[in-house]
Formats: C-alpha cells, structure tokens, sequence
C-alpha cells in the first residue's frame, strides 16, 4: 500500500516576505491524470453516443499513446472499469509507459438500484449494495496500490425541500463511510461535491459541505489504525475539488481550492472549464473562463501544491487523444504564464492595496500581450 502522502504542508500560512520568496523559487509539476469513463463518452438525456463504444483493453492502448502529453497518472471506477480481473491490463500500463493507476471511485452513482440514493439511501438494499461496493473499492486500492478513492456522491440528495430529512440523510451517508474505512483502515478518501445534477439537490452542495463532510466523517472513525494516523496529523478524509462542479455552484475556484487546502484536505483537482452557473458540461480546459483556471493555478502556486491534476473532461465531439493534447497544451501554457508574472509587484497589490490602485489590472492586462 502507497504510504500516505503528508499533506500538512498546504496548511501553512506564509508572511510577506516568505510567500515572494516562495512564488520566486516555487514551480507547480504538472502530474496529469486522465479518467477513462471519456475515452468513449455515453449519450445524454436528449441524444445518443456520439462516439462508438470501446473496451476497456482499447482504451488503455489508447491511454498508452497519451505518455507524449505528460500524462502520469489514470482514474476509473471499480468495478465497472477496473475491477480484478482486468488489473492487469492497467499494471501494464504502467510498466510500459508509467502511466499508474493514480485513483479509483465506487460505481454508486449509475446503476438502477440507486435510483434513491447510494450511501444515504433510505431503501436499505440499496444502502447495504452500495456500501459493499465502497468497502471492496477500498480493499482493491490497497491491493492495486492506489493513492486513494475519490467519492462522487452524485446520485445522493433529495428531489423536494419539504419532508427531506437531512439529519437522517447525512447520517446514512457519514456512518456508511466512516465503516467502509473502519473495514479497511489506513485508505484515504476524497470526497467530491456537486451542487446538483444527477440528484436534482446533491448531498454535498458546495466546497464547505464537503469540508464539513470530511471532518463528520473522521470524528467517526473508530479503528485504531485510522485513529492512529489522525493522531499523527494525517488527514484521512479529504477534498477533489472539480471546476465545472465549483462553478456550477457560483463558488469562485481558487477560493475553493485554497479552502481545502487550509486544512490540509487537498488530495487531488479536477479540471475542465464550466459557464457559471448551467448544467455541468465538462469543457475543456480554458475554453470558457480561462482566467478561473490561470488564478486557481496560481493559488495552488503559493499553497505549493505537490498533487496532481485531474484532466475531467466529457470530449464527445472530437477524438479523445485530440481532448488530451488540447488540455495538457492548456494548462502547460497556463503555468508557464502564471510563472512569469511579477510576483513581488502583485503580492504589493495585496499588502499595500491604497498605493497600488488599478495596478493589479494592469498587470493582468499586460499579462495577456503577445509573446
């Protein structure tokens, strides 16, 4: 089993002087991962697949060609696109480009039985597969070595305000994970939020009820194991925070971003770009509001971040080997312009805001000259 990453170091406040010198000598690693679940996207609600479906063994060669883009790590979904049997295929993977099987998420949000939730789910057969499903997630990232499971809640919620009891509700959901790891201890967990869509009111709305989330279900656990690694600072519980779903909220990215990492729960990001607001459309990155991405990347700059990047994207109109290109160019670029801004004068406009008037805005207009 991976040994847990430290991530302590996000919670650091720097002064003045400490946070020049580190924007000055600190550069972010692009680690990017990819997910599988969009090397052939499914249809919508109101159309079908534009793209023919594909197995798993021909996703992974395809996966294989992406090593050129800087791509360093995979996700998928236990036990629809990984599972035990065909592990082998992703360990290949590795041994033949590098690329490892970065993260793995329970398939809870899908199939039928869910249709009232997963791991809140008032319907106890549903509640009970569900957690079973989790439990033997956590058990396969241990074994495939994995760096941790990343839960997309997305089927939990409520349809209607009134009579939804939200006690018993986050209760259900808290209790079922904070077992699931008592079961299968030492495994941390992200937890990604999502204002709404496919539950018409998600469980976890906003950046702060996943925070909230995360510290519920931690004072739950109980196996010495875990407590142990709580005591040791480890934070077990953490945050995968995802553009499009931190938009979709009106919730402002690098605000979000720094938010979980002032508690050391920055486990992992998903990127693409979002319209505020909208159904959540999984664009590329930077196609729509490109300085969200460059100033979240530049908050990641001064919390240091030592994670990865999670390419989450829905390419259902070009070849998904053309999306990759297109997202890690993007955010390459993105990086090597948020590393030639003048620091030392854009940490003045923070310090020293009544002699700085506008100039923060003329940097950024200056920043967008030709090169």
């Amino acid at each position: 089993m991976t040994e847990l990453a430290d991530l302590n170091y996000q919670k650091k406040a720097l002064n003045h002087e400490e946070l020049l010198k580190h924007l000055n000598d600190f550069k972010l690693d692009m680690k990017l991962s990819i997910g599988i679940w969009y090397f052939a996207p499914s249809g919508g609600r109101f159309h079908e697949a534009y793209v023919p479906e594909k197995s798993i063994s021909e996703r992974i060669e395809i996966a294989a060609e992406m090593k050129k883009y800087g791509i360093k790590g995979i996700e998928a979904h236990y036990p629809s696109e990984v599972n035990e049997e065909n592990l082998y295929l992703y360990k290949n993977l590795e041994k033949e480009t590098g690329i490892r099987l970065w993260n793995i998420g329970p398939q809870i949000f899908y199939p039928k039985e869910y249709e009232f939730g997963s791991l809140s789910s008032p319907v106890k057969y549903s509640r009970n597969e569900a957690t079973k499903i989790l439990i033997n997630t956590l058990k396969f990232s241990k074994m495939a070595d994995c760096n941790h499971v990343g839960i997309w809640p997305g089927i939990d919620g409520y349809l209607y305000s009134l009579g939804t009891v939200f006690y018993d509700m986050w209760n259900r959901f808290e209790y079922a994970v904070a077992g699931a790891m008592d079961e299968v201890p030492g495994i941390r967990v992200a937890i990604e939020p999502k204002p709404y869509e496919p539950a018409p009111n998600n469980i976890y709305r906003t950046t702060v009820d996943g925070l909230l989330a995360c510290q519920d279900i931690e004072s739950r656990l109980k196996s010495k194991v875990n407590r142990d690694l709580l005591a040791e600072g480890h934070t077990l519980l953490g945050m995968q925070p995802e553009i499009g779903h931190i938009r979709m909220g009106f919730e402002d990215v690098p605000y979000a971003f720094s938010r979980c990492a002032r508690q050391g729960r920055l486990i992992h990001t998903h990127w693409n770009s979002q319209p505020l607001g909208n159904y959540d459309q999984d664009l590329n990155i930077g196609a729509v509001e490109w300085q969200q991405s460059e100033a979240a990347l530049y908050a990641l700059k001064m919390i240091g971040y030592k994670e990865y990047f999670g390419i989450d994207i829905n390419p259902e109109r070009m070849p998904v080997q053309k999306a990759i290109e297109i997202n890690s160019s993007v955010l390459h670029i993105m990086n090597e312009r948020i590393n030639s801004l003048p620091n030392e004068r854009i940490l003045e406009c923070y310090f020293d805001p009544e002699n700085n008037r506008g100039e923060l805005e003329l940097i950024l207009a200056n920043s967008m000259r030709l090169r």
